[in-house]
């Protein structure tokens, strides 16, 4: 074990001055695109900036793009072997903006996995520009639901984004009024966002999905989000309704979900609160009820809890540097704990599965602790990853999220993962 971790210390350093010695401190050209999707917030707020410039002078065309790369070494369940160390083509991305001085425009972005041996659409929208305080997009876009764009500082998000309620993408339509003091988000979603190869389960953001027992899916989905500015950050509430669609039955039941949330910066100590809460009526193909349903992304699924509070808290802190072409690092931590309220006496599963405990499905909690390198176009999360019953911090891919590993016979340990990932932006 100690030289498996030897060896990830000596590349992770390796790795940091691989960052340092890439690129120079160029800051943001005219070429550079960072469509919606990345956590470098200042990054595009400048090409913001760009791009409302260009506009100003007629329509414009504008690609890019990214490449990343993966580091891992992961301390799960089982002893480290060879095969906990991987060094891996995280994705690349495609990225198309058009902005036109009438007020239309798109926002495209398809992403590809060699890893998970999928590519999908990430977003693709047509915005219209009502006024200079109002915009309706239409196609795949985020869905207006907590701390937007994200409820994290880290590259691993928060255990929200892995029930489907951080970073959302979905098909329909948006209406977004912003001014000096609120912004208010009104949306409706028919369903969820367009599938990639190879299966149902090949896309960004996590949504229900038919499997096991349980032929259902996302359908018929409002949004209302509402924040309000102060001086130093902004807090809001966020109320989310939707229906779950049981094709074998032709059925539909109900979900909802709601957050009150937070962002705000005090010089550059950085503080995200959240805390939600979500519940879904959900019957399996024989019309049982069900204490779980699946969810999939990446090309994958698994079961998640059908009722839970999720609370979590960001906390970063960013500083200026002058490192050769280094410009900022950002240090942060991540925690996130999930509540599950189900499970309880007789508990049936979307696989089938039925189970009798005696009490709720074991808790969640996941923790993140890293820093962010921002040089040029390079952009490096470092990050120690820590997980108990989180689904994908363990050997056995998927489970936590719905029954945790002791529920299921088994033991739950708190998993580490060391992870590094390399961003390069153009």
């Amino acid at each position: 074990m100690k030289g498996y971790l030897l060896s990830f210390l000596l590349i992770f350093m390796g790795s940091f001055l691989f960052t340092v010695n890439l690129v120079t401190a160029k800051g943001i050209s005219d070429g550079i695109i960072l469509p919606e999707g990345e956590k470098i917030e200042a990054t595009n707020s400048l090409l913001s900036s760009t791009l409302e410039k260009q506009a100003e002078d007629g329509p414009s065309l504008h690609v890019g793009g990214a490449v990343r790369y993966n580091l891992m070494l992961q301390n799960y369940e089982s002893d480290i072997t060879a095969n906990d160390g991987q060094f891996t083509f995280d994705t690349w991305r495609l990225n198309v903006v058009y902005d036109n001085p009438g007020g239309i425009g798109l926002n495209f972005e398809y992403r590809f996995y060699p890893t998970f041996n999928t590519h999908f659409i990430k977003q693709g929208w047509l915005e219209y520009q009502f006024s200079e305080y109002t915009e309706v997009q239409l196609g795949v876009t985020q869905v207006p639901f907590g701390n937007l764009m994200y409820n994290s500082n880290s590259w691993w998000f928060s255990l929200p984004y892995y029930v489907g309620l951080e970073d959302d993408f979905d098909m329909g339509i948006k209406m977004t009024h912003r001014n000096e003091r609120y912004q208010l988000d009104l949306a409706y979603f028919y369903q969820h966002e367009p599938q990639g190869p190879p299966n149902l389960a090949a896309r960004y953001s996590y949504d229900v999905l038919p499997d096991g027992n349980a032929t259902l899916q996302e359908r018929n989905q409002f949004n209302v989000r509402g924040a309000y500015f102060t001086e130093n950050g902004e807090f809001g509430v966020s109320l989310q309704y939707g229906q779950l669609y049981n094709s074998v039955l032709d059925q539909f039941d109900h979900r909802y979900a709601a957050a009150l949330h937070g962002d705000f910066t005090f010089g550059n100590f950085g503080i995200k609160p959240q805390v939600l809460y979500y519940n879904m009526d959900a019957v399996n193909d024989q019309g049982d009820d069900i204490s779980t349903v699946f969810m999939g992304a990446y090309a994958g699924t698994y079961q998640v809890a059908t009722e839970a509070w999720i609370a979590t808290l960001g906390l970063s802190y960013s500083m200026d540097v002058s490192w050769g072409p280094i410009t900022n690092v950002t240090f942060y931590n991540d925690i996130s704990y999930m509540e599950k309220l189900v499970g309880e006496d007789n508990s049936l599963l979307a696989d089938g599965t039925d189970l009798q405990l005696g009490s709720n499905f074991e808790h969640s909690i996941q923790n993140i602790t890293g820093f962010l390198v921002s040089a040029g176009p390079v952009f490096t999360y470092f990050d120690i990853a820590q997980g108990y019953n989180q689904p994908w911090l363990t050997d056995d891919f998927g489970v936590g999220a719905g029954a945790g590993h002791g529920d299921l016979g088994g033991e739950a340990e708190y998993n580490i993962r060391f992870n590094i990932n390399i961003g390069f932006y153009f």
